[in-house]
């Protein structure tokens, strides 16, 4: 892998992995039409990914020490006796919420290497999986404003981001739209259905780090050290500066921008699929 070519998957992975637009569907586009396919094209995606975690931590530093410290609190409580569901405050109640969200994708996981095996073979299941992005996020920017705050999430609207993180293991359907729209069709705040979204990656994206270089040491892939430290660097670096525009894309409601081009993607997909068949 070339020094350039680890920088445009950096910057592909830091824009798409916030940006609500699918990071693994952009990936896969690219490596399918510019034959960027290696080996251990999966192991520098977690890579890649993994730079994304870092732009998290860093962008939302203040509410994850939030967490943090409400999460040991709460074990303590849980520990003894003290702990009542009915006076949790709003960083409890998120911790419970993320949780529940989590669990959600649990059975879903085990089929996430076939679910992307079979679209990275059949590149049209990309395209339609593009389209099904672009009509949730056009649905989203229709709600009114919401008045959920991380105090007011309820299990119903934990398990509904959960089913909708669910359905974005494939590759195509946008992880991070998928859950900020479920968030603003269960009347989230944009701000809070934003942080929700990003903090409820954190553990997703970790875990499907973990398991791909998990995979890559078994099978003993070698890979070049510099591509791999570029490619980090360059997706985290990125994906801040992604962070921050979803950001006011969301509050000033203008989410239907991504709507527009996951559109006009999807039907691309598909029309170059069918044109190389």
């Amino acid at each position: 892998m070339s020094i350039l070519d680890a920088i445009i998957q950096g910057i592909i992975q830091g824009l798409t992995e916030f940006l609500p637009v699918s990071s693994s569907g952009h990936l896969a586009l690219y490596q399918q039409i510019f034959g960027s396919t290696e080996e251990n094209g999966l192991f520098f995606s977690a890579i890649l990914h993994l730079g994304t975690l870092v732009a998290v931590f860093i962008a939302f530093r203040d509410t994850i020490w939030a967490l943090i410290k409400e999460l040991g609190c709460m074990l303590k409580d849980i520990f003894t006796g003290k702990f009542k569901w009915s006076t949790m405050n709003g960083e409890r109640r998120m911790i419970i919420m993320l949780l529940i969200s989590l669990l959600v994708l649990v059975p879903l996981y085990p089929l996430k290497d076939l679910v992307e095996e079979v679209s990275n073979k059949h590149l049209i299941v990309i395209g339609f999986c593009f389209l099904y992005t672009a009509v949730i996020l056009f649905l989203s920017d229709r709600c009114g404003k919401g008045t959920r705050e991380p105090k007011d999430i309820t299990v119903k609207n934990a398990l509904t981001v959960g089913i909708f993180q669910g359905i974005a293991l494939m590759p195509g359907i946008s992880r991070s739209g998928s859950t900020i729209a479920s968030g603003l069709f269960s009347g989230f705040t944009r701000e809070t259905a934003v942080k929700y979204s990003f903090i409820l990656g954190i553990p997703t994206i970790l875990g499907g780090c973990l398991l791909e270089v998990k995979d890559a040491a078994a099978e003993g892939i070698e890979f070049d050290f510099l591509p791999m430290l570029i490619g980090f660097v360059v997706s985290a670096v990125v994906g801040i500066c992604a962070i921050r525009m979803v950001n006011w894309l969301v509050k000033s409601e203008k989410f239907k921008i991504f709507a527009v081009y996951t559109l006009l993607l999807g039907l691309f997909v598909i029309g170059y699929s069918i044109y190389k068949m």
